[in-house]
């Protein structure tokens, strides 16, 4: 059932601290798996975290396509009252295209 998997995929991301999104679901040219491209937001650590669940979930999954991308932050002219540079966390974006190969449990 794919909403389940979808579910499971997406949920994923709020126990690493991201976000995710699903944005699209496709028949594998093969006709015999899913594949799934999946949006993350976050930092740094948590869409790598995000992809080591993705990795070690009861799926049988595939990664055949990653897109990892910084959005903002760092360093950006602002200034605390002492004149330090403010250090805001950045920001990442991932797109992970997986293919589900079968369910393992």
């Amino acid at each position: 059932d794919v909403v389940p998997f979808l579910n499971s995929i997406e949920g994923l991301a709020p126990k690493v601290g991201a976000s995710a999104e699903t944005s699209s679901v496709d028949i594998a040219k093969d006709n015999t798996s899913l594949v799934v491209r999946v949006k993350v937001l976050g930092s740094f650590e948590s869409v790598y975290k995000f992809l080591t669940l993705l990795e070690n979930s009861s799926y049988e999954l595939e990664v055949i396509g990653m897109d990892i991308q910084k959005q903002s932050g760092g360093t950006e002219g602002e200034v605390d009252a002492d004149g330090v540079p403010v250090v805001k966390a950045s920001k990442w974006q991932a797109f992970f295209t997986i293919k589900l190969l079968s369910f393992i449990q």
